[in-house]
C-alpha cells in the first residue's frame, strides 16, 4: 500500500486564505499557524481587541478562541490586490454565534495582507472589526462616483 501524496504548498494567496478559513471552521491550531509567516513582526487584531504581534501571541489567542470550539466563520465579498509579491484581501466575514434567542449571524470586516516567502505565499497580518448588519454593509459597498 502506497502513502498518501502529501499535498502541494499553497501557491497563492487565495489557497493560504482557504486554508486559513478551513482551520477557523476545524479549530485546528496546527493548520492555522501554518498559515502565517515566520516574521517575528506578523500581527493580527481580533474585532474589538489589542494588536497581537509574533506568532507566540496570535497560536495564544487562537488557542483560547478554539476554546470553544470551532468557528463557523465563511468569507465573503473578498476584494484582491495582488502584486508580485504581496497582497491584500479586504473581506467580509459572515459568523454563525449562538446566542439567548438562538443562532445569529455576526459580521467582521477583514483585511488579510499575505507576502510571498521562500516557502510560497504566507499571512503576515489579519486585522478582523466588527461589522455591520449585511444589508448596511451592502449598501456601503455600492459604487460612487467623485465627478
Amino acid at each position: 500500500m502506497s502513502p498518501t501524496p502529501k499535498a502541494p504548498p499553497p501557491s497563492s494567496p487565495d489557497d493560504i486564505e482557504q486554508q486559513f478559513y478551513e482551520a477557523l471552521q476545524q479549530a485546528d491550531i496546527d493548520k492555522l499557524m501554518a498559515v502565517w509567516s515566520d516574521d517575528e513582526e506578523v500581527a493580527c487584531v481580533h474585532p474589538g481587541g489589542p494588536r497581537m504581534v509574533g506568532a507566540g501571541a496570535i497560536r495564544a489567542s487562537f488557542e483560547a478562541i478554539f476554546g470553544s470550539g470551532p468557528i463557523d466563520v465563511q468569507p465573503d465579498k473578498v476584494r484582491r490586490l495582488h502584486t508580485h509579491a504581496s497582497a491584500v484581501h479586504h473581506v467580509l466575514e459572515r459568523v454563525r454565534v449562538m446566542s439567548d434567542e438562538g443562532p445569529q449571524t455576526a459580521f467582521a470586516i477583514v483585511t488579510n495582507v499575505y507576502i510571498k516567502t521562500a516557502q510560497g505565499w504566507r499571512m503576515v497580518l489579519h486585522h478582523a472589526s466588527p461589522g455591520m448588519a449585511r444589508e448596511i454593509q451592502e449598501i456601503a459597498e455600492a459604487p460612487s462616483t467623485l465627478h
